[in-house]
């Protein structure tokens, strides 16, 4: 039971939520060890399939940052191959190509990019693997035999991550971007073979005063998303 002078959970939970967003362009300051191991303590309680917790983190931070940032933004403007551990979307069609090109316009008009201006598209994709200058990142990856359910099950605890972020006052992005050369972040984190990468997360102070920080993508009705059956 709450008080009437308490915050009941759920309201926490929807302020959280709405608060959230994908941060795309970082301030330097680097974000405590004692932060991030709080983040990381809440995050651990995600649920998962049979309690197995497969999800396994690489976090860089300073002078880590940087290498990641140097051999990650060099694979990417060299115009390497994508070879990524999951299947990449085949198509974006209906209502799901309508919302991503929604949210790409969104971002491009925050930054004065033109419609149809694809040099320009291409050099903004290429931030993803500049970090939008975060001074961390997190490699999520999970083992190869526990195949698609682990990557759900990473996906349970992406979501735990940036929520405690957001409830520390730290902004986060995650990228599927950073799973596009998998081959690569193994070789440069040294992990083995078994590993499967499922994505990256971005994260520090958010620089509230950049344009790629200035709109909000919308979300669907339930109504469009859920079926009720029964009373």
């Amino acid at each position: 039971m709450h008080s009437k002078t308490d915050t009941a959970p759920i309201d926490v939970l929807e302020d959280l939520l709405s608060q959230r967003f994908s941060c795309r362009a970082f301030r330097p300051e680097p974000v405590p060890r004692a932060t991030i191991e709080r983040m990381l303590t809440a995050a651990q309680k995600t649920a998962s399939w049979c309690n197995s917790q497969p999800w396994r983190l690489e976090i860089t931070s300073g002078e880590a940052t940087e290498k990641f940032r140097e051999v990650m933004y060099g694979v990417a403007s060299s115009g390497q191959p994508n070879s990524g551990d999951f299947p990449f979307p085949r198509e974006y069609r209906g209502v799901y190509l309508e919302r991503r090109r929604e949210s790409g316009f969104q971002l491009y008009n925050s930054l004065g990019i033109a419609r149809g201006d694809k040099a320009a598209y291409a050099k903004q994709a290429l931030e993803n693997f500049n970090f939008f200058g975060a001074p961390h990142v997190a490699i999520v990856h999970t083992d190869e035999a526990l195949g698609v359910y682990g990557a759900i099950d990473c996906g349970g605890y992406l979501t735990s991550f940036m929520l405690a972020a957001q409830a520390l006052g730290i902004a986060s992005i995650p990228q599927a971007a950073l799973a596009f050369h998998a081959a690569v972040v193994r070789r440069h984190f040294g992990l083995g073979d078994d590993r499967r990468v499922v994505c990256g997360i971005s994260f520090g102070y958010p620089d509230r005063d950049h344009k790629a920080n200035s709109y909000r993508t919308s979300r669907a009705d339930t109504a469009d998303t859920v079926r009720f059956f029964g009373a």
